[in-house]
């Protein structure tokens, strides 16, 4: 009896460390910090790509100016993590690939799209040795995406579309953002397609080279957005009108000039990415326009070129509509937007 007990024991603390050891999530966000406003947090999910910029830059600036924390970042590693914090009630709020906002509520859950993550911000990536140019090339090649219902893999199927293939004419595979640039590197896949940092990264070690970028096939292509839970919408309108200011303020800023850029590469990448300050520093100005943080305001017919996009590549079913998966009464006046008025800390 006591072997077998010892054996269930080895069995558990394996699985811990191995959950540990793929970065399911990061345990230390998950303890408890107080908020400026009787410790409430609010907390949202994001991710370590520069698609949720906005969310730390946002915290980082905020907490700099007021000393208060009433929003609390938590980083995950992976889509479905991230996904699951927000089923559970974990997060009130997270950064979340549209289709997949889009597809949980045509599913009945109950979360609203409030603001937009950023623009463009998406490579597709071959190795500098390959043969691929264009994107005709693909044929026949394997192409990593990020996730099913990614917005990389609607930008994919709309570009072999418009060149005559389909996205039966490649081979698809999921694959995390983190573990891509390895896998082109060792030529495991063809082709890499997701949110930077990870498509900078192969470019910065010398063996990635730019097959496109979202800007030349898709303009203004958005890839996250700003999802919140309706009972928040409901009971907490003035944080989550709040957390809509940051954002859009956020977002003025990291694109009112590339210092402010350098600046956010720089804190982003310390205090919540742990990155490389390079990798940002490669994707937000190699060119400056790669990624784009202003003009996030919710447009009616950017998420319907998604949802028919989505039905025609079967991740969408169709039942919902942007009046469903969208509140736009948080979206602030863009002309009135103001960047912060803030000094990096030296």
């Amino acid at each position: 009896m006591r072997s077998l007990v010892r054996v269930a024991a080895l069995i558990a603390l394996w699985v811990v460390l191995i959950t540990l050891a793929h970065g399911a999530v990061n345990l230390d966000t998950f303890k408890p910090r107080r908020a400026g406003d009787g410790g409430k947090t609010f907390k949202i999910g994001f991710l370590p790509v520069t698609c949720h910029l906005t969310c730390p830059v946002t915290h980082f600036i905020n907490k700099s100016m007021t000393g208060e924390e009433i929003f609390d970042p938590i980083r995950f590693n992976g889509w479905p993590e991230l996904k699951e914090a927000y089923l559970s009630g974990y997060t009130r709020a997270t950064f979340i690939l549209a289709p997949m906002a889009m597809r949980l509520r045509e599913e009945g859950v109950p979360l609203k799209i409030v603001y937009l993550g950023h623009r463009d911000g998406t490579a597709m990536m071959v190795h500098k040795d390959s043969s691929i140019f264009r994107i005709e090339d693909l044929r026949g090649k394997t192409v990593a995406v990020p996730n099913r219902f990614s917005n990389q893999r609607l930008l994919l199927f709309k570009a072999l579309r418009e060149r005559g293939m389909s996205i039966n004419d490649i081979k698809l595979v999921e694959m995390p953002p983190p573990d891509m640039p390895a896998a082109l590197y060792a030529k495991a896949v063809d082709a890499i397609t997701s949110g930077e940092p990870f498509m900078g990264q192969t470019e910065l070690d010398g063996y990635g080279r730019i097959l496109y970028l979202t800007k030349d096939v898709w303009p203004e292509f958005i890839s996250c957005v700003l999802a919140v839970h309706e009972d928040a919408i409901k009971n907490d309108r003035e944080t989550v009108q709040r957390l809509v200011n940051g954002i859009a303020s956020s977002g003025k800023w990291i694109d009112e000039s590339m210092d402010h850029r350098m600046q956010a590469a720089d804190f982003v990448s310390q205090n919540y990415y742990n990155q490389d300050p390079r990798l940002l520093q490669h994707v937000l100005s190699k060119p400056p326009d790669r990624v784009k943080y202003t003009n996030l305001a919710l447009r009616r017919k950017d998420f319907e070129e998604i949802e028919r996009l989505g039905r025609e590549g079967g991740i969408l079913e169709g039942k919902a509509g942007f009046d469903e998966y969208c509140d736009t009464s948080f979206v602030p006046d863009e002309s009135v937007v103001r960047p912060y008025l803030w000094e990096s800390p030296k």
